[in-house]
């Protein structure tokens, strides 16, 4: 049976005072032995929220790293960087980093090589923009991204890999794919992955879904058969919200 996962990207919100408020509100709450659930804060938040999960069953993940071990690259943090401070997951090839600092397949492919070689845990992004949907073109652009980025991988590779399908056009906008929208791409992704190894194999990888995931629709997106849980935006700013859709399964 495959994990089930939530994981909470923070994005560029809360300072440490709110992150302590935010971390103790998620700690008030019991956590399901059944459901892995990830937090993600900024960067300067890290050390704090590791130290302060400790002996919790909540995971501390990195939202973005650089494919470069060290170096003239001002602004950026390594892999080495995150496991220094016990961070061993991080996300890489999310939509907003696509669309806004311009990150490609290829450029992915190296962060990708670079987090597996350090022993990092990856949640990989990838998913359709809404003119993409409207003309059709959202399977050939999943199976690129995939293609691209991942199928070059061995097959032990893969246990470090959880993939996240986020459709563009539902982050942060209110709208969201229908259960069945989900379930079919989902399913499409599992294909892929089985095309290109094994079945056994594409079996196995969790497939989370990402795209204005709240309390009030996550148990009818996590009811989809290859749908393993969420990557969830902002509602996981809010540690009530958050655990509602950590217990939706």
């Amino acid at each position: 049976m495959r994990n089930q996962i939530v994981a909470g990207n923070w994005k560029m919100n809360n300072t440490t005072a709110e992150t302590e408020l935010l971390l103790n509100n998620l700690l008030e709450h019991q956590i399901r032995e059944d459901v892995k659930v990830y937090v993600t804060p900024a960067f300067t938040q890290l050390s704090q929220s590791v130290a302060k999960l400790e002996g919790s069953p909540i995971q501390v993940a990195a939202q973005n790293m650089n494919a470069a071990s060290s170096g003239a690259h001002t602004g950026e943090i390594s892999s080495s960087m995150l496991k220094g401070v016990e961070v061993n997951t991080v996300i890489l090839g999310h939509s907003e980093r696509r669309s806004l600092y311009g990150e490609t397949n290829e450029s992915l492919k190296e962060k990708v090589d670079s987090a597996l070689k350090a022993g990092m845990e990856i949640i990989f992004c990838f998913g359709e923009e809404l003119n993409e949907r409207k003309e059709n073109k959202h399977f050939d652009l999943v199976k690129e991204q995939l293609s691209s980025a991942l199928f070059h991988l061995p097959n032990e590779a893969w246990s470090q890999i959880i993939l996240a399908y986020e459709p563009v056009w539902a982050i942060g906008t209110g709208e969201t794919a229908s259960p069945e929208q989900a379930q079919e791409m989902h399913a499409f992704i599992r294909e892929q992955i089985q095309a290109h190894y094994t079945a056994a194999l594409a079996e196995k990888v969790v497939i989370l879904y990402g795209g204005s995931v709240k309390p009030n629709n996550a148990q009818e997106i996590f009811s989809g058969e290859d749908v393993d849980g969420g990557l969830i935006g902002g509602a996981s700013l809010n540690a009530d919200d958050f655990m509602a859709i950590v217990n939706a399964f």
